[in-house]
Parts: structure tokens; sequence; C-alpha cells
């Protein structure tokens, strides 16, 4: 397709071709409708049927079974931040939070608003590492343990997951599907879709069916995870065009292989770029290499102005979306499941090059 570039934004993120292609076959004329899945009724047999096989999609890529519900919430990650504590956080018991990066210490803080909430671990202020298990203090009664699973600003991941007696929550927005995880071993897992799962609008829960009933009561209906798996994610209407493409991609990567070969895919694209930062230190990486994110490869140059030259010579040849986090400054290349290959490739290339040009 013409006139396309190599999308390394952190979000929106790019999407695969293929996924777009046919969403733009199908928007004025959804299977024989006459008119656009932007103009069907949430009520309708068509939609339903969408968003019932999402979920059931989405369990059958992670292997989970009837004892979990994926619930399709607006209000993005950020609102999760305050969804989980103001469902499991008014019980008297205190949360353990585990802060790897900006948004770990957001959702820490706005269930510090609710509710009792404790540290477990903080990597700050640098953010350059994931805790390893032996610094993990977990409280032993707590209502669950958070943790954020790859932190895109600072390009550090997850490697492992931590051991816990409470139900273990996740923000998984940036990681999540890249890789096989035992799915099992979460309480709950939220993401928003716009970089591994789809188009921004749609915010992915999955959450264990037995949880559901510790929710308390007086919850605001819009606020409360039961009302959204009691009525089908359709107590109101959802962001239908995002959850059609959310299928879409789940669709695709069963085509891709699952998530064994999601996972091996990223291992190969990563290792192109850290490769060439490994070199020598024209290039000098944030995360330390045992916590190194594979969807986040976050670096520096040895001065802003080479910095600015980088950004603007690698959009000049169709590089796009590298600027680091305004917070921290550097290059960010996101290299999510729908970045290719060949994207890696080129930018890892064109790294090489400039090194070359500017030593």
């Amino acid at each position: 397709m013409e006139n396309r570039v190599y999308n390394f934004n952190p979000g929106p993120a790019t999407l695969p071709l293929t996924v777009l292609q046919q969403a733009q076959s199908e928007l004025l004329n959804y299977q024989g409708t006459g008119m656009s899945i932007l103009e069907t009724s949430h009520r309708a047999k068509e939609f339903e049927e969408i968003i019932i096989d999402t979920e059931a999609l989405f369990k059958e890529i992670t292997g989970l079974g009837d004892d979990y519900r994926v619930l399709f919430c607006q209000g993005g990650a950020s609102q999760q931040f305050a969804m989980v504590p103001l469902n499991f956080l008014q019980s008297g018991k205190s949360a353990d939070y585990v802060l790897t990066g900006s948004f770990a210490k957001k959702a820490y803080q706005e269930a510090q608003k609710i509710g009792a909430a404790g540290i477990a671990a903080n990597t700050a202020p640098d953010y350059r590492r994931i805790p390893k298990p032996e610094e993990l203090n977990f409280n032993s009664d707590a209502a669950y343990v958070h943790i954020t699973t790859n932190n895109t600003i600072y390009g550090t991941e997850w490697h492992y997951v931590p051991e816990t007696d409470a139900p273990l929550v996740a923000d998984m927005s940036s990681d999540i599907l890249s890789r096989p995880w035992d799915y099992q071993k979460f309480g709950l897992v939220y993401a928003g879709a716009q970089k591994n799962l789809g188009p921004a609008g749609v915010t992915l829960v999955l959450i264990r069916q037995d949880l559901l009933t510790e929710i308390p009561d007086n919850l605001p209906a819009m606020f409360n995870y039961a009302t959204f798996a009691g009525n089908n994610s359709m107590y109101n209407t959802p962001p239908t065009f995002s959850i059609y493409l959310l299928r879409l991609v789940l669709r695709w990567i069963q085509e891709q292989g699952g998530l064994t070969a999601m996972g091996r895919q990223n291992q190969e694209k990563a290792a192109l770029l850290y490769e060439v930062i490994d070199e020598d230190d024209f290039y000098r990486g944030h995360a330390e290499a045992d916590s190194r994110s594979l969807m986040n490869v976050t670096f520096r140059l040895p001065s802003a102005e080479l910095e600015k030259a980088f950004l603007a010579e690698a959009a000049a040849v169709g590089l796009v979306g590298l600027k680091g986090h305004r917070s921290v400054g550097g290059i960010r290349a996101s290299i999510y499941n729908a970045m290719s290959r060949q994207g890696c490739e080129k930018l890892a290339s064109f790294m090489h090059d400039f090194r070359k040009r500017h030593r």
C-alpha cells in the first residue's frame, strides 16, 4: 500500500495492515447488512455476535476457561487505576503496589484516594529495572497485589510472574498478548487496546469469576465490574467499532500462530535493536539488560542535538513516532505485535548508518 510508513508510536500504535484492509472492505456494508458496523445498533444480532466471539477468542488465545470473564470498558487504563480499588479496596484491607514507572505510580496514587495502599517495591527515581523476587515485600493480608507488566516510558518489562497469596492484578496495556503468559496466575488484567489489541476507545478487562462476588453493592453501575459481566459489556452503548477491530486483531494473532509465535517474533525484533545499542556507547539504553522491554526500546544519544537530528532523519526515510516520552526525552521505538520485522530491520540499519555518519 502506497504512502505507508513504519509507525513506532507508543499508542495509538500501528495495526496489522490486513486488519485495516478488512475493515476498509467491510466499512460500508458489514456482512450484507447494507450498513456499516459504525451504524449498527449494539443490540443488533450482528454486534452481539461480535462481542461474544471477541470474548471467546481472547480466552482461546490465552488458554482460559469459564472461570474468567472478558469485559469491554471505556476510560482507558487510567479509569482502571480507580476502578480496581473501588471494586476491591473497600473491605478494610490494604493493597500492595509495585512501582516500576510513571503509570504504576499513577495507579498507586489513585488507590490511595480510595483506601489503604502500600508500596511492595519501588525502583524510582530512574525506573531502570524490575525488582527481583526477593525485593518484593507483600502484606500477608493484602486485598490484591498490583503490577504494571511493561513500562512504556522507561522501556522495562516483567519477565517473571511474582508469587502472591493475594489476587494478582496487572496493567498489561502495552504487552498483553505479546508472548505466552500463565494468565491463570492473574486475578484481574486490564489493558487499553491502543497498543497491542486494536484502536483507542476500548479497554479490555480480564477478571476471574470468583472476584465478581466480592464487589460491594453500593458502587455506581458503570464503575462496577459486575455490571459489565452481567450485561455482556452492553449495559450502555459500548465502543462498537473498537471492539469489532479488536476481534479482527485477535483473529490476526491466531493466524500468526498465537502467543508462542508472537513471543518468538517479538524477541527477534527487539534483539535487532538491542544488538545495535550494545555494540558501543554511542547509543545508551535506559533499561538494565535483564529488565529490557520487548515492546518499547528506549535509548539516548550523546547529545540532545544528535537526538533531534536522529528523529528528523528517521522521519525523512519513513521511520516515524520515535521521540521519547516528554518526561524523559531520548528515543523510544515501540515495536508492538503489529510492527513488522522489516520495520525493525530498517530502523536497525538506519541506526548503524546514523552512528557512522555522526560519530
